[in-house]
């Protein structure tokens, strides 16, 4: 079991890692990735107030998420 724990804790830290690079390195090019400006993000200016609720992006992000959690399940367990 402490195995397991360890070897999840080896794979989060390398994913971490990997993530904080390729935005380290793309910093530039990200910034012209639409991500948070998407269709379907609700966006209400006002004279004294400003809403933004990023409802396509959180959806595009909870389904990638959810597939990489997939295939990781898929990979780990054969």
């Amino acid at each position: 079991m402490i195995a397991e724990i360890g070897k999840t804790l080896i794979v989060l830290g390398a994913g971490i890692l990997l993530l904080g690079g390729l935005l380290w390195l793309g910093g530039r090019t990200l910034k012209h990735f639409p991500i948070g400006r998407l269709p379907g993000d609700i966006l209400v200016q006002n004279e004294h107030f400003t809403f933004y609720f990023p409802l396509t992006t959180g959806i595009l992000l909870s389904l990638s998420l959810s597939a990489l959690l997939w295939l990781g399940k898929l990979i780990s367990s054969r």
